[in-house]
Formats: structure tokens, C-alpha cells, sequence
């Protein structure tokens, strides 16, 4: 049974391997065409574009991911991200199948390739956000003062000002670019500061985010709560750095047991490789073994990421 899921897994992988390799020859051939006439036309109707629409009508799931993959600044679809999770996941039951055959391995093992994309892009995001906690500081005091220049009316002026003064520090000009850039292009201001709370990530972002939504909403100055929060973070930097240590120790902690596991597996091989190998690799309970270090491995690392979001 087993087999048979990981045969039908690996032949809808290369299937689709396939269809994407001639496609993309196709692609790359019809551009060539299309430099020879300017005027050729092309029609809406692919089946890329399909795919991409049907995705489009999961609201939840696509606003999500496309709020993560434009906070991490890549140049990834939504649609394409999920095509790529699929793909991990088909190699993850094919693999699984062929290597630990039986039903545990063959769904775990694609579970766990399918969920890496997903679980390597929060990782990318923790990382963002801890490089820009301490830096959060500096740039709402920039941001204040250049609020008071502009004379307190336009938080888009003002945002202006911060950018070009090219005085904010580490990542955060990259947010505050960001952030200026959608409020300047984009219709709905709503989505350009959730999206800057989510590259952020912490309760003193929310707070600055609230008051910019006042500011663009309600058309009010805000100086006067500009400065309370400027106050009130002063007063918890302390505070804030040590939760930075507790974070630190975390991304410490979750990468621990991957180095003991490959500690261990390493000596095994060192001093007696035929034995290793065999109860490693080629024993049922070996490979089950291995199986569940990785889940477990996993599972700390989601709960590190977890911890990691609660305390920032």
C-alpha cells in the first residue's frame, strides 16, 4: 500500500518537474517571439494565471502569505510559494515511502518537507524582527522630530523626511521605506501598516501603528502620543533587552538538539561504521528512530518560533 502512495507520489512529482521544465522552455521561446513583434498580444487565460485565481478565493490563507513573503521583501507569489510547498510535499511522501516504508514514515516524512518552506520563512521573519527590535527606538525618535518639522500635518510628509534623512539604523530604513512606499502606491492604507506591524512584530509596533492609523485616518495630530509612547519605551529598553537575551537563548536552545543528534550519529560512524550504518539506515527500528528524532527536532523548533513571537 505504502508503494503504491509513494509510486503515485513520485510520478506526479516528475510529472509536474516535467510540465514545468517545458513550460518554461515554452516561455522562454514565446518571449523571443514577442521581441520580434511588439504588438503581439497575450491573453489573460494561462493556466497559471487560473491557478493563481482559484488560490486567490482562499482569502485567509492568501492574505497571509502574501503579507509574509512581502514583510521578508522576496520576490515570491503567493500561488508559487504554495506550488512549491506541494512539490516538497509529494518528494517528502515519495522519499518517506521508499526509505521507511510504512504508513508513519511515508506521512511524516512528507508532513515535515512539505512544512519546511512554510517554517523556514517564520524563522526568516523572528530573525528580521530581532534585528530590528533595538533599532525600533532610534527610528520612532527620527520619525518624531521630522513629524515636528513638517509642522504636525501630513504623516506621509513626514515619512518622507525620515527616509531621505538616510539616519535610521540597521534594517529599519528598509522598513520605513517600505512603509512609505505603500502608503504612496497602495489605495488601502489598512494593509500597508498591518503589514508593517507584521514585519515587526512587537507590542511597541502596534502601538506606533495605531497612532499612524489615527493620524491618516482621523487627520489629527499625534505628537502628543507620539511622545508618551517615545517615554514609555525609554522606560521599558531595560526590559527589552533582556527579553532580546531570552530570545537569543531560545534560537540557542532549538538548534541544540541538531547538533547532538549529528554529535552522536558522527561518533557512532567514526568507531564502528559497518554496525552504524546498518542499525542507522537499514534496520526498521533504526530508520523509525531517525524518523522520530526529526519530528521531535521539529516540533521544538515550532515551539521555539512559537516563544520566540509570544515574547516579542
Amino acid at each position: 500500500m505504502m508503494n503504491k502512495l509513494s509510486l503515485a507520489a513520485a510520478a506526479c512529482l516528475l510529472f509536474c518537474l516535467l510540465f514545468i521544465s517545458f513550460y518554461y522552455l515554452l516561455f522562454i521561446w514565446s518571449k523571443e517571439r514577442q521581441l520580434v513583434s511588439k504588438l503581439t498580444y497575450t491573453a489573460d487565460s494561462g493556466w497559471r494565471n487560473q491557478m493563481a485565481m482559484r488560490f486567490r478565493r482562499q482569502e485567509w490563507l492568501y492574505q497571509h502569505l502574501s503579507e509574509l513573503l512581502e514583510s521578508l521583501r522576496l520576490k515570491l507569489t503567493p500561488a508559487a510559494f504554495a506550488g512549491l510547498s506541494g512539490l516538497l510535499l509529494l518528494a517528502g511522501v515519495s522519499i518517506g515511502g521508499f526509505f521507511f516504508q510504512n504508513v508513519k514514515g511515508t506521512l511524516l516524512f512528507g508532513v515535515l518537507l512539505g512544512a519546511l518552506p512554510y517554517t523556514s520563512l517564520r524563522a526568516m521573519l523572528v530573525h528580521r524582527r530581532m534585528q530590528t527590535q533595538m533599532d525600533f527606538l532610534p527610528a520612532v525618535e527620527l520619525f518624531y522630530q521630522c513629524y515636528l518639522v513638517t509642522g504636525e500635518r501630513q504623516i506621509r510628509i513626514a515619512l518622507q523626511r525620515t527616509v531621505e534623512e538616510r539616519r535610521l539604523l540597521g534594517p529599519m530604513q528598509a522598513v520605513f521605506e517600505q512603509l512609505y512606499r505603500n502608503l504612496s502606491v497602495r489605495s488601502d492604507d489598512e494593509a500597508s501598516l498591518r503589514l508593517l506591524s507584521v514585519s515587526l512584530g512587537h507590542l511597541w509596533a502596534d502601538y506606533f501603528v495605531n497612532i499612524l492609523r489615527v493620524a491618516l485616518v482621523e487627520g489629527v495630530p499625534v505628537s502628543d502620543s507620539l511622545r508618551e509612547l517615545l517615554t514609555d519605551m525609554r522606560k521599558a529598553r531595560r526590559a527589552n533587552e533582556q527579553e532580546r537575551n531570552r530570545l537569543l537563548e531560545i534560537r540557542v536552545a532549538n538548534f541544540s538538539p541538531v547538533l547532538f543528534l549529528v554529535f552522536f550519529i558522527g561518533i557512532n560512524l567514526r568507531y564502528n561504521k559497518d554496525n552504524s550504518y546498518y542499525y542507522y539506515f537499514v534496520d526498521t527500528q533504526g530508520r523509525d528512530m531517525l524518523l522520530n528524532a526529526a519530528l521531535l527536532i521539529f516540533a521544538s523548533f515550532l515551539m521555539g518560533l512559537w516563544l520566540s513571537r509570544k515574547k516579542m
